[in-house]
């Protein structure tokens, strides 16, 4: 064979190669059991709020790759969505700020006929007051907020808010670096609804938070690192959402928590996709995929919060954890809270009492 034979047959080698190898490609991407292989799914979802194990997994099973980014707050989360509508897949914050994302028109409507997992919700949970057809958002866990405290420093059970306004305790409390949590909490002491956009009671409110801090009681306004803060018995008592105080619990025997009998906030975090997504369907089933009772409860015993994922919370959990009633409150607990609701249209109001407190010396 001449050299001129000889590279007309390598050439025509190299080009069958190339075909084999882009069929080959072709046949991955139709894969019917990875249809959204080679997507990036970007989720939006709080600190230390999920077990990475799921989703590496999720890519195992699926070929979707997932960015994942996180918030601290609702109001954080939000501002970064209202600058960047299309970055986002998947959202996940709590009941007020999803019923302003509806109202506001910023989240697609999904389609939960394709959800195999989604029947397996628990009922009262897929119609929520946020979200009244369940058309925006499938929640993703639950709890409540209440008063994680130290029964050692306490020398007894607390009930109450008073405790939080208590001069015994000074330098031993953490209050919430939140303004809807804490604000609501100071709503609750003074017998009001934790929703009010009444300019007297914020006011009121206000007063008797700027004076907690006076008084020399508030030892910081923090968020995730109060829990471990008071596993390390650093404060007597702390507002912390029920799911942290699951954590700190198991950490430090000492530590119990109550919602306080005049009333509190009772929440849903749950699963949205922003309307301007681009990979609306892949961010649906990364969703029913988070529903999916195996996961579930792998997630929940990573991060303690209540799931809505009734397989796990009545088959699924132990004796002990369905007993627990920071887990699992009693009904009349629940019936003593209420949900944060959108206040958007009062953000001035809650702002500048937000800034006169912060700024208290």
């Amino acid at each position: 064979m001449n050299r001129f034979k000889k590279i007309l047959a390598l050439l025509a080698s190299l080009a069958l190669i190339l075909t084999l190898a882009g069929c080959g490609e072709k046949k991955t991407e139709a894969d019917p059991n990875k249809p959204y292989a080679g997507t990036t799914l970007t989720v939006f979802n709080w600190y230390d709020y999920i077990d990475e194990s799921v989703l590496k997994e999720f890519t195992e099973e699926t070929g979707i790759e997932i960015k994942y980014t996180c918030f601290t707050t609702n109001e954080e989360m939000y501002t970064q969505l209202a600058a960047s509508p299309s970055a986002y897949d998947v959202l996940i914050p709590s009941d007020y700020i999803i019923e302003q994302l509806i109202r506001e028109d910023m989240l697609a409507e999904l389609d939960t006929s394709k959800m195999e997992n989604y029947s397996g919700l628990l009922d009262w949970i897929k119609t929520p007051d946020f979200d009244p057809e369940g058309k925006y958002s499938v929640a993703y866990m639950w709890g409540t907020v209440g008063i994680l405290y130290n029964t050692t420093m306490t020398g007894g059970e607390i009930d109450s808010w008073d405790a939080l306004f208590d001069p015994k305790y000074q330098r031993s409390v953490f209050m919430m670096d939140s303004v809807r949590d804490t604000l609501g909490a100071g709503l609750a002491y003074l017998g009001y609804s934790m929703n009010s956009t009444d300019e007297k009671e914020m006011n009121e409110a206000k007063d008797v938070l700027i004076q907690q801090k006076k008084d020399g009681l508030v030892k910081a306004y923090t968020v995730d690192e109060s829990k471990d803060m008071m596993v390390a018995g650093e404060a007597a008592l702390a507002l912390m959402w029920s799911g942290d105080a699951l954590y700190a619990m198991e950490k430090n025997e000492d530590l119990a928590y109550c919602v306080p009998k005049e009333g509190s906030n009772i929440w849903v975090d749950s699963m949205c996709i922003p309307k301007a997504s681009k990979n609306i369907e892949a961010a649906q089933l990364f969703i029913d995929y988070m529903c999916r009772p195996d996961v579930a409860y792998k997630n929940q015993q990573y991060i303690y919060y209540s799931t809505p994922v009734a397989k796990v919370a009545e088959e699924m959990y132990s004796d002990e954890e369905k007993e627990n009633l920071t887990l699992n409150p009693t009904q009349d607990i629940i019936d003593r809270c209420e949900y944060f609701h959108d206040i958007s249209q009062y953000n001035d109001l809650y702002t500048q009492v937000w800034k006169e407190i912060k700024q208290a010396q």
